[in-house]
């Protein structure tokens, strides 16, 4: 597996279900650039952790677009899959309708370029941040039985957000609203005088 924080993300065209549940053959990711991307992989359609994985983005799509993120989800199933799902009630194991893109990687091309790959050949659950300029600027792999925390997702934008308004560092557990660190000797001594004993 690669790290790839730092680095330009990897580009790619694929076919994919838009929110507005058209089927597209060119989705290309760059085209999100100039906006905050979080791109996140899961192992596969109709499965298990995965659609509570799917929801739980979902239904936070209104504070992602308050701070300007773009989400995009993948997996190694077709389109047709993926329209499928979306067209099965979450009672039934489905999504239902969501607000964001599902994009097929069905030559797991996608997965391959972000290393990701699973040993079973599906992708692990990954999630990158994409800053305005198209860097990786967060990610996180869990492992198949893993669900993620999608607030945390939340918490690296508004972390972002603030360094690159403030210039200053986010120490541990920083929430919007608290205190930053100035990322100098000083800075660091001042932080920790205040706030040592509650890290």
């Amino acid at each position: 597996m690669s790290v790839l924080v730092t680095q330009q993300a990897p580009d790619f065209t694929s076919a994919a279900v838009l929110a507005d549940g058209s089927i597209v053959d060119n989705f290309t990711l760059s085209s999100l650039k100039g906006k905050k991307i979080m791109l996140f992989f899961y192992p596969l359609d109709f499965t298990f952790v995965c659609p509570s994985e799917i929801l739980a983005h979902h239904h936070r799509m209104a504070k992602f677009a308050e701070k300007g993120v773009e989400v995009v989800g993948v997996s190694i199933d077709s389109q047709f899959t993926h329209n499928a799902w979306r067209n099965t009630d979450p009672k039934d194991g489905g999504l239902g309708k969501i607000d964001f893109p599902l994009v097929a990687d069905v030559n797991h091309s996608i997965m391959e370029s972000y290393g990701v790959v699973h040993p079973a050949g599906i992708a692990l659950r990954a999630s990158f941040l994409i800053d305005e300029d198209f860097v990786v600027r967060h990610q996180v792999v869990n492992d198949l039985p893993l669900g993620r925390d999608v607030d945390e997702m939340l918490r690296m934008v508004d972390a972002l957000d603030f360094h690159i308004t403030h210039g200053e560092v986010c120490p541990a557990g920083w929430n919007k609203g608290d205190e930053g660190m100035k990322d100098t000797p000083e800075g660091v001594a001042e932080y920790l005088a205040k706030n040592a004993d509650n890290l």
